[in-house]
C-alpha cells in the first residue's frame, strides 16, 4: 500500500517522532493526510521526586519510584512539562485512523514508543515505523513496511533504567552523609570518574627520570633534491652494541626497567666530543613495503574522538551538531555501534570515488567492515551521508560547524571504499668509532608513499598532538651499505620522562569503549554529567579530577568496591545485553543485584540465564551498614611532612597538626588546582601565607577594634562593635566595612589605610545646582555618583584624590550609552578553524569570554585566561554555535477589550474552580521527609 492510497479515501494517520525538527522534515516527505507531531523526547519516566509519586504508594516505593518488593515494578509518571503535549497527542489521536510510532531505532527509542502506546492507549491500529535516515525514500519505505514493537528491547531499556535508579538513589545518599550534600553516584559516571582519578594518582606518584642522547646531521656530500636529499638526521641507537636508554625504558618511579646504557649529561657530552672527527659509514639499509588500509566508517564513539582531534569539539557538541544533521536529512542515525554500510551506501561511495578521484583509486570489490563493538546493534548502519547519492559538502549549503562535521563524515565514508595506500619504509643505520675506541651507531627511519590511495580523501587524527600522521613522508638520501657519510653537526640532547597524559574527552570515550563500560550512545551525557557535578574540570582539552572526586572515589572504592570495579561494570553491561536478546530474565537479575543471593540460590539464578559467578551482590545491604565509614578518613589524603589534604563541605583545605593545638596550621586550597600540582613545597607556601583575622588597632574616634579579614568576595577591613550592640531590629547597628584595594594585602594593610577605606563614600563636593557628588568603591570598581548618574573612575586612588573640578569635568562629558569603548583583548588565541576569524579572550561585564567577532562564549569556572589554549577556545565557540541562537521571548497578546464581556460568565466559572482547587490543595497531607531525599537524588546514567 502506498503512503497516500489510504489517505485518498479519507483516512488520517498520526505519526509521532521525538523532536519538532524531525517532525517538520518528515511532514514535508509524507504530505497531506499525515499529521506528524513530536513527543519532545520522553513523555513518561520514573518520578524525579517523592512529590510526583501517586499517594497510594508509601515507604521505599515512594522514595525510589520502584517497588522492589513486587518484582521491581517501576512507578512511571508523565513528566510535568509534558502533560500539555500528551494532551495534544491524545486529541490528535482521537481524530486519526492509524498511529505510527516513529521514534529512534535504538533501545531508548523503542522504550519511548512503548511509553507513548501505554499513555495514549490507542484504539486504532498501531505500527512501529523505523528508519535510519530521514530522506524521502527512507520515510516512505518506513511507512509501507512497519513492524511490531520489540518488547525485548523495551525490557532491556526498562531494566537499565531501574538499575540506574536503584544505584543512584541508594548510593548517592551515602555520599551526602559521608562527603558532601547534593552529590550523585551513577553506574557509569562513577566508573568514568574513577578512571580520571586513577590517571591523576599515577601522575602524582610519577617520578621523572633524566636521560641524554645524541642526534647528528649526516651529509652524503652530494647535491640533493626533493627525491634524494643530501642530508639525514639520525639519533644515537647503540654504543658498543648496548642500546641507549630512551623514555620507554623507565618505569613510573624513574628507575630503569631493562639493561640498557643510561647516558647522563657528562657522558653524552664526552661521547659527542670523542665523535667530532670520526669517519662514519652506512652499516645497513633495510627497506620494507608499507601498506595502510582505510579506516572503518564512523560509529558514535569514533566520530566523537575524531571530531575532538580535528575540529576541537567536545563529545556533547559533536552529538548536538550531528543531531541537527540527522534531523535535517543530511546523515544517517548518529547513535550507532555499527561500522556496516548498506549496499546503497557502498554503491554511492564507490561512485564518488570514481567521479572525484578516478577509477585507479577504486578497489575491485567493495570493502566491508566487521563490527568490533561487543553486542553492537547491527540493524543500524555506520554514520554516513544520507541518501542513495551522497551530496558533496559544497552541495549541501551547510555552513559553520554543521558543514565541518558533515565534511568529516563524508570524507571518512568515501575514503572507506578506496584502495590502500602503499609505499616503502626504510631504516638506515650509520656507525663510526670514536677517538676513545667506542663504536657508536646512529639510526634514521624514512617513509615514502608511492600511491596515496584513500589518503587522497582522508587521514585520521591522533590523540597525541605530537604524533606523526599516516600521510607524513620522511624521505632519506639514496644510500647503500658501506657509503661514507660525514657528521656535519652532533648535538647533545637532554630529555625527561613525562607522566601519563590526562584523559581528554576523546581518549576517555576510547577507554570506556575498550573496557566495554556503558553504551557508546551515552558517553557524551556521562562526560557532561561528571563535568557538571564538579567531579572533573577542564584545562585546555585535558580532563582534570577535582579534590572532591578523590574523596568520592575513595569512598566508593573502599566500601562499594564492586560498584566501581571495571570488570564488574562491564559484566553488568553483558547481562543487560543478554536480557535484550532474551537470554536472561530481568526480575531475577535485578533481585540478585539489589538483595543479593546465598549459595543455595546461585543455581536458580544460573538456571534462568543470569550466568555464573558472584559478580552481582546485594546493594541494599551495602548501603544499610554505614557504621564502618569514617567520613574524615575518607576525605583525607596525606601530602607529606605531616601535611594532610582534606575535602571539606566548603572546599578543599590542607592542615598540619591537631585542631585547636598550638602548632595547628590550616590553609584553603584553590578549587581549580590540579591535584598533581599540590606538592609539599606548594603546601608549605600555602600554610606560610597569612590567614585568619589581623588586628590593626583601635579607631581613635570610636575606640572600636579594626580588623582585616579574608572573605568570600576577597579581603576587607571591618570594625568590631562592642558587646551588647543591637544587631537586629530598628535600632540595629551595622559595622563599617570596606574592601581592600587591589594593591593592598591582608598582612600589609595598616590601621590608617583601613580607616581611610572605611571613610568611603567620600563627598567630593556639590555641582552648580547643589547636587552632591560622591566617590565610591563598588563591585565593578571605583566610580562617582551624582543623584542617579554614575561615572566610572580609572584608578582606585582617585577615590581620595579626585577634586571637584575634575569630577565636574567628567560629568561635563556626554554619558556614553550602550557599549563602552572596546577594551584591548586579554589574550590572542589564533584563527578559528570554522569562521577563519581571529579568536581573542576579552573581559566582559560577566567575566572573561572568547570571541571570533561573531560568536561569544563565556569562559567556564575551570577555565582561566592565563592557561586557556587555542583548542579550548575553539571548543567553547563550537559548543556555543551548536546550541544555536537564543530564542527571544514573545509577549503574549492581550485579548481585545470588546470580547471581555462575552467571556465574563466563563471567567467567573473558572474562578470558582480555581478556588475549589486551592481549598483542596490546602487539605492535602504533608509529604514525608523521605520525599526530599528522593527529589534530590540523581541517577545520572540514563
Amino acid at each position: 500500500m502506498s503512503p497516500t492510497s489510504e489517505t485518498a479515501h479519507g483516512g488520517r494517520r498520526l505519526v509521532i517522532v521525538e523532536s519538532p525538527a524531525k517532525a517538520k522534515t518528515i511532514k514535508g516527505y509524507l504530505g497531506p493526510g499525515y499529521i506528524v507531531e513530536a513527543s519532545v523526547g520522553h513523555i513518561r519516566d520514573l518520578p524525579s521526586g517523592a512529590a510526583e509519586v501517586p499517594d497510594k504508594y508509601t515507604g521505599e516505593v515512594r522514595r525510589l519510584g520502584v517497588d522492589v518488593e513486587n518484582d521491581f515494578q517501576p512507578i512511571y509518571v508523565v513528566n510535568a512539562d509534558k502533560k500539555a503535549q500528551v494532551r495534544k497527542l491524545k486529541e490528535l489521536l482521537a481524530e486519526s485512523d492509524e498511529l505510527f510510532l516513529a521514534t529512534d531505532e535504538d533501545r531508548e527509542g523503542e522504550a519511548i514508543a512503548w511509553h507513548l502506546q501505554e499513555v495514549l492507549k490507542p484504539k486504532v491500529p498501531v505500527h512501529r515505523m523505523v528508519f535510519h535516515e530521514i530522506t524521502k525514500d527512507a520515510i516512505r519505505a518506513a511507512v509501507e513496511n512497519p513492524r511490531e514493537l520489540n518488547t525485548r528491547m523495551v525490557d532491556a531499556q526498562e531494566t537499565r533504567r531501574i538499575l540506574d535508579r536503584l544505584y543512584g538513589y541508594e548510593v548517592s545518599p551515602v555520599l551526602w552523609k559521608k562527603v558532601m550534600p547534593k552529590l550523585s553516584a551513577g553506574r557509569v559516571q562513577s566508573v568514568a570518574t574513577r578512571l580520571v582519578v586513577e590517571r591523576e594518582r599515577e601522575r602524582i606518584a610519577f617520578r621523572s627520570a633524566e636521560y641524554w642522547d645524541l642526534t647528528s646531521t649526516f651529509s652524503t656530500g652530494r647535491k640533493g633534491d626533493a627525491s634524494d636529499p643530501s642530508t639525514l638526521l639520525a639519533r644515537l641507537n647503540t654504543v658498543d652494541g648496548r642500546r641507549v636508554a630512551q623514555g620507554r625504558d623507565f618505569n613510573s618511579t624513574g628507575q630503569l626497567k631493562s639493561e640498557v646504557l643510561h647516558l647522563d649529561e657528562a657522558n653524552a657530552r664526552a661521547l659527542a666530543t670523542a665523535l667530532a672527527d670520526t669517519a662514519f659509514a652506512v652499516r645497513s639499509v633495510e627497506s620494507k613495503p608499507y601498506r595502510r588500509s582505510p579506516y572503518a566508517p564512523f560509529r558514535t564513539t569514533t566520530l566523537q574522538q575524531e571530531a575532538s582531534r580535528k575540529l576541537g569539539f567536545g563529545a556533547k557538541a559533536t552529538m548536538q551538531v550531528a543531531q541537527k544533521l540527522y534531523e535535517n536529512g543530511f546523515i544517517t542515525y548518529m547513535r550507532t555501534d555499527s561500522t556496516t554500510l548498506s549496499e546503497t551506501a557502498i554503491t554511492a561511495a564507490r561512485a564518488q570515488v570514481t567521479q572525484l578521484y578516478g577509477a585507479e583509486y577504486l578497489p575491485d570489490k567493495p570493502r566491508t567492515y566487521a563490527g568490533k563493538v561487543k553486542n553492537a546493534q547491527e540493524a543500524h548502519e555506520a554514520i554516513r551521508p544520507s541518501g542513495d547519492r551522497f551530496r558533496t559538502p559544497a552541495e549541501t549549503g551547510l555552513t559553520g560547524d554543521q558543514f565541518r562535521l558533515y565534511e568529516l563524515i563524508w570524507k571518512r565514508t568515501v575514503a572507506s571504499q578506496m584502495k590502500d595506500a602503499v609505499g616503502n619504509s626504510v631504516t638506515v643505520k650509520i656507525a663510526g668509532t670514536s677517538s676513545d675506541g667506542r663504536v657508536a651507531e646512529f639510526s634514521a627511519s624514512g617513509k615514502t608513499i608511492t600511491f596515496h590511495g584513500f589518503m587522497k580523501a582522508y587521514v585520521e587524527g591522533a590523540d597525541d598532538p605530537n604524533a606523526e600522521l599516516d600521510d607524513r613522508e620522511r624521505r632519506l638520501p639514496q644510500v647503500g651499505e658501506g657509503d661514507a657519510l660525514s657528521a656535519e653537526e652532533i648535538s647533545v640532547d637532554g630529555h625527561a620522562t613525562k607522566p601519563p597524559a590526562r584523559y581528554t574527552e576523546a581518549s576517555l570515550v576510547k577507554e570506556l569503549e575498550e573496557r566495554e563500560i556503558g553504551r557508546p550512545s551515552t558517553y557524551a551525557s556521562i562526560i557532561g554529567t561528571i563535568l557538571d557535578r564538579g567531579y572533573v574540570f577542564k584545562k585546555g582539552t585535558a580532563l582534570v579530577p577535582s579534590f572532591l572526586s578523590f574523596a568520592v572515589v575513595n569512598l566508593l572504592e573502599t566500601h562499594f568496591g564492586r560498584l566501581v570495579d571495571y570488570d564488574f561494570t562491564a559484566r553488568m553491561e553483558d547481562d543487560l545485553d543478554r536480557i535484550a536478546r532474551g537470554e536472561a530474565q530481568a526480575v531475577p537479575w535485578l533481585r540478585r543485584f539489589y538483595f543479593g543471593e546465598g549459595d543455595d540460590q546461585a543455581g536458580a539464578a544460573a538456571a534462568v540465564g543470569n550466568g555464573e559467578g558472584d559478580h552481582l551482590s546485594g546493594l541494599k545491604d551495602l548501603v544499610t551498614d554505614l557504621g564502618a565509614i569514617d567520613a574524615r578518613e575518607i576525605s583525607s589524603f596525606p601530602v607529606g611532612d605531616g601535611i594532610v589534604l582534606r575535602v571539606g563541605r566548603y572546599g578543599p583545605y590542607i592542615e598540619r597538626g591537631e585542631k585547636d593545638s598550638e602548632n595547628h596550621q590550616r590553609a584553603d586550597v584553590p578549587e581549580e588546582m590540579a591535584p598533581d600540582e599540590l606538592t609539599v613545597e606548594y603546601a608549605e607556601e600555602l600554610l606560610a601565607k597569612p590567614s585568619g583575622d589581623f588586628e590593626l588597632g583601635a579607631d581613635p574616634v570610636s575606640g572600636n577594634q579594626i580588623v582585616a579579614k579574608d572573605g568570600r568576595y576577597g579581603p576587607y577591613v571591618t570594625e568590631v562593635l562592642p558587646e551588647g550592640t543591637p544587631k537586629t531590629g530598628k535600632n540595629a547597628v551595622k559595622p563599617r566595612t570596606a574592601s581592600l584595594f587591589k594593591s593592598m594585602t591582608l598582612d600589609t594593610v595598616t590601621l590608617d589605610e583601613a580607616l581611610k577605606l572605611m571613610s568611603l563614600p567620600r563627598v567630593v563636593g556639590v555641582d552648580a545646582e547643589g547636587v552632591e557628588i560622591t566617590a565610591q568603591n563598588g563591585r565593578y570598581g571605583p566610580y562617582l555618583k551624582k543623584g542617579t548618574d554614575s561615572r566610572s573612575l580609572t584608578e582606585e586612588d582617585q577615590l581620595f584624590s579626585i577634586t571637584l573640578d575634575e569630577a565636574l569635568a567628567i560629568y561635563a562629558q556626554p554619558k556614553q550609552r550602550g557599549r563602552a569603548a572596546a577594551k584591548p583583548p586579554l589574550k590572542e588565541l589564533g584563527t578559528d578553524p570554522v569562521s577563519g576569524a581571529p579568536v581573542v579572550v576579552k573581559d566582559g561585564r560577566f567575566g572573561a569570554y572568547v570571541t571570533d567577532g561573531e560568536t561569544n562564549a563565556t569562559l567556564r569556572t575551570d577555565d582561566s585566561v592565563e592557561e586557556i589554549t587555542p583548542e579550548r577556545g575553539y571548543e567553547l565557540l563550537a559548543e556555543k554555535r551548536a546550541k544555536g541562537p537564543v530564542k527571544k521571548k514573545t509577549a503574549a497578546k492581550k485579548a481585545p477589550a470588546k470580547k471581555a464581556a462575552a467571556k465574563k460568565t466563563t471567567t467567573a466559572a473558572a474562578a470558582k474552580k480555581t478556588v475549589a482547587k486551592k481549598t483542596a490543595a490546602k487539605k492535602a497531607p504533608a509529604k514525608k521527609a523521605t520525599a526530599k531525599a528522593a527529589a534530590s537524588a540523581s541517577a545520572a546514567d540514563e
